[in-house]
């Protein structure tokens, strides 16, 4: 990385002619405070008329956002890009935005259709596509019904970065959808968490998804702090992230800072927020806390007012 700019304190045009390593060490140089948001594409057009729910989290202090539900099979079938191109709404936001791809599940799925599952798949051609239209990283994992399983995220990570090495900022584990096969942090889990976390990094994950303590459902800071420290020693350079979801990312802002402190502690060095709050994303003024908690006001004033610079 050739300017050494860290992700909280780059402006629109430093993002500009990024690699996907680069942004990988940004992200290590911020030191735990990068924030992202998630964006349900979906459910609907958002919450404002005429901007996007991207926009909105970016506004609001969020300094990656991940599209959940991109349906690569009809990519009019957006609806909450209101009509916009992926590059369109990259265009617009001038910060990092990838996109979230569900690994094919040998578990029975959720007979639900409440979207089309199959266009969110992690298949050759959808990552051929997320490449060639620019998302700035991939993460893997499994919606809840998916049926999707630990084992199926570490042969997607496998052969995904096989394919494209250093091309792709990777994201891969097992956050959520925690029926079937629980998720990583559990203490009741059947498997143990640090051979999983061993495994996928070995397949080449850049980044370890986590739960958040706090958000679901008998995760501990403690448990999440130690694997976190697992993933940076076992192979220095790899990056955790925590995940603050499993529908508590619709509490209240106060709920949120307690939650935020509990991620911060852990160690890890990118805090998600999810994307169950009304209508495709959290509420904005959740987002803003997290990034408050997280990084301080004038580094989430920058990053709501830094888009033009």
């Amino acid at each position: 990385m050739s300017d050494r700019v860290r992700l909280i304190s780059a402006s629109a045009s430093d993002f500009e002619g990024w690699d996907a390593m680069t942004l990988k060490e940004s992200i290590r140089m911020s030191e735990g405070r990068v924030v992202m948001g998630q964006h349900l594409l979906f459910a609907s057009q958002g919450l404002v008329r005429g901007v996007t729910n991207s926009e909105l989290l970016f506004a609001f202090g969020a300094d990656m956002v991940m599209l959940n539900t991109f349906n690569f099979n009809n990519e009019e079938d957006n609806p909450g890009l209101q009509g916009l191109t992926f590059a369109e709404l990259k265009a617009r936001c001038r910060r990092p935005i990838g996109v979230y791809l569900g690994c094919p599940g040998k578990n029975a799925p959720d007979q639900r259709k409440l979207y089309d599952p199959e266009g969110m798949l992690a298949t050759l051609e959808h990552v051929d596509r997320a490449v060639e239209m620019g998302a700035s990283f991939i993460v893997l994992g499994g919606n809840p019904g998916s049926g999707t399983s630990i084992e199926d995220v570490i042969a997607t990570t496998a052969w995904i970065k096989e394919g494209y090495g250093d091309r792709v900022l990777l994201f891969a584990g097992k956050w959520e959808d925690g029926v079937n096969e629980r998720v990583l942090g559990d203490p009741l889990a059947d498997y143990d968490a640090k051979d999983v976390i061993r495994r996928l990094i070995d397949a080449g994950a850049d980044v370890i998804d986590l739960p958040a303590p706090g958000s679901r459902n008998g995760i501990s800071t403690h448990m999440i702090q130690e694997l976190v420290q697992y993933v940076h020693t076992y192979k220095p350079g790899t990056l955790a992230m925590t995940f603050l979801n499993s529908s508590v990312e619709g509490a209240d802002p106060d709920t949120v800072r307690l939650i935020a402190l509990k991620m911060k502690e852990t160690g890890a060095d990118i805090h998600a927020i999810g994307d169950g709050g009304f209508a495709g994303c959290t509420s904005p003024e959740n987002v803003q806390q997290l990034s408050i908690s997280l990084k301080g006001k004038p580094y989430t004033y920058f990053r709501m007012a830094s888009v033009n610079r």
